[in-house]
């Protein structure tokens, strides 16, 4: 028979394996060391751990939303990265003087007015694209309300229920419409606090019965504006570069379409961590818009500058595609996210351009060269220049670099 002292030994005993099994089922349906409690310092003990994580984290499918929900104080280790914090989210001074300001002052990004007379709208634009590669265009034929539309539309998805969301939840594009956390977590150095929604809509466009319902409308709409004001652009920079516009040309080299919409919720340590890295975009040309909660910058010489929202307007930037194809009249120019400070989340919607045919040959213009302007970059094909993009993690110029001659 047991007496009393042993019993509540038992009892004792089995609780406390309860509590420790209990403790190691919770550590595994959340990953994560943290800034707070990092991993291991092993070499291979630490990859492995981080790469555990990592793997956890994603198929968990909950994004970078999901960690915020959850209050999480401190981030997952694997969204530290390795430069020193940022004490300072403020824009640095910059030597290198925008051509649009007055000497002396910290250069800002333009903002074109569409209702300039011809000449002058020409100019301005290949100015900026010249230097800055980036510019804003007020006063369009976008309407404030489908800009907002579109805004809203992909807030509301990232702000679904996780269950709902999670079916949407993919690193293959080629399935549909994806919804993942940083297309190469598995290869940059450290990941990035934001969560993406993107899908081709041309020259292959969706089916639209696999795009949420909570955006479907929005997306179906903005693209027939993003066709109609990026095709005035585009006339407005040949124009600028001193070529002749033609449709067929213009399809060519940008009838192709990818919708990006990201999203950046509060982040805890900001300064841990970035919502983009820098880098230059890829594709032709990209046209973007974004809600009032700012973070984009843009390297103008050694130092960021904000780019400031403006109710209404529409920002492009030159891709490094375009920069290889002007012969390097236009500047595809490195630019960021800050990770958010604030409650309010980031919203921004983007647009990449690109040459519709997948075995298109890319290389300068060949109006654009000639004996005393030769050609610096060897053409490639769009299949062998993306499928180098997408093997390595996002970060500078790598890619005009390797096809510079």
């Amino acid at each position: 028979m047991f007496n009393s002292t042993t019993l509540d030994f038992c009892f004792l005993f089995l609780g406390l394996l309860f509590c420790l099994i209990s403790s190691s089922s919770l550590c595994t349906m959340l990953p994560l060391s943290t800034a707070a409690n990092p991993p291991p310092q092993s070499d291979m003990t630490n990859q492995n751990t981080r790469l555990q994580e990592i793997k956890q984290f994603d198929e968990s499918k909950i994004g970078v939303k999901g960690l915020v929900d959850r209050g999480l104080e401190s981030i997952p280790s694997f969204f530290i990265h390795p430069y020193p914090p940022k004490p300072n989210q403020k824009p640095s001074p910059t030597r290198k003087a925008d051509p649009n300001c007055t000497p002396g002052l910290i250069p800002t990004i333009p903002v074109i007015d569409f209702f300039s007379p011809r000449s002058t709208l020409v100019d301005q634009v290949r100015r900026a694209s010249s230097s800055l590669g980036f510019f804003q265009i007020i006063n369009h034929s976008v309407s404030l309300s489908s800009i907002t539309k579109i805004l809203s539309s992909m807030q509301g998805f990232f702000e679904l229920p996780e269950n709902v969301k999670k079916e949407y939840y993919s690193r293959d594009m080629s399935r549909g419409p994806a919804y993942l956390t940083n297309f190469d977590l598995y290869q940059s150095e450290a990941a990035s606090w934001r969560d993406t929604f993107q899908m081709n809509l041309s020259p292959r466009p969706p089916k639209w019965e696999n795009v949420p319902v909570m955006c479907r409308e929005g997306v179906a709409e903005w693209d027939k504006e993003v066709v109609k004001i990026s095709e005035e652009i585009m006339g407005i920079l040949f124009e600028g570069l001193g070529l002749e516009k033609s449709n067929n040309k213009l399809w060519e080299i940008s009838g192709g379409r990818v919708m990006a919409a990201h999203y950046y919720p509060y982040c805890p340590q900001p300064e841990l961590t970035d919502g983009l890295t820098s880098h230059t975009d890829l594709r032709l040309l990209t046209m973007l818009v974004q809600n009032e909660v700012p973070g984009l910058q843009v390297k103008i010489g050694e130092g960021w500058v904000d780019v400031e929202p403006v109710k209404g307007a529409i920002l492009f930037n030159i891709g490094d595609l375009f920069q290889i194809m002007s012969n390097d009249q236009y500047k595809s120019v490195e630019h960021r996210v800050l990770a958010n400070p604030l409650r309010d989340s980031r919203v921004s919607v983007a647009v990449f351009l690109k040459p519709s045919l997948s075995d298109q040959l890319c290389g300068p213009f060949p109006e654009l060269v000639s004996a005393e302007k030769p050609a610096v970059y060897r053409q490639f094909t769009l299949s062998d220049y993306m499928g180098r993009f997408f093997s390595k993690e996002l970060d500078g110029k790598t890619l005009t670099n390797y096809y510079r001659i």
